[in-house]
């Protein structure tokens, strides 16, 4: 009986456990969300391929039709269109486990798109 808990154990330590979601894999999947959100449909229009996400808890009810606080912030058309491509690469990145580089091209990302409406 002792035999069989030590095996028991020994299988358990020694099985594969499935891969962790990285924090830079989180930040990807919040800011693809951010992208086919409400205000990224005002500033771009709803581009092929991309559905329009609804109903996130976090969400804010409507649109704020004021200036952001710092104008350098206006999301535009090309920064979002740039934005997108900046999340491939960080994908790419945080697949090859680089997760420093992954980390730094989200914060680009970011700043590309800016105070979405």
């Amino acid at each position: 009986m002792h035999t069989a808990h030590i095996l028991t154990t020994l299988a358990i330590i020694v099985l594969p456990l499935p891969a962790l979601a990285s924090s830079c894999a989180e930040q990807i999947g919040t800011i693809e969300r951010r992208l086919d959100s409400a205000g990224a449909v005002q500033v771009t229009g709803l581009q092929e391929g991309h559905a329009l996400r609804t109903g996130s808890p976090r969400g804010i009810k409507a649109a704020r039709l004021d200036e952001p606080s710092d104008p350098g912030m206006v999301s535009t058309a090309a920064h979002v269109a740039e934005a997108r491509t900046l999340i491939l690469r960080a994908g790419d990145e945080d697949q090859r486990g680089d997760q420093r580089a992954c980390e730094n091209t989200m914060s680009e990302a970011k700043g590309m798109i800016g105070a979405l409406p």
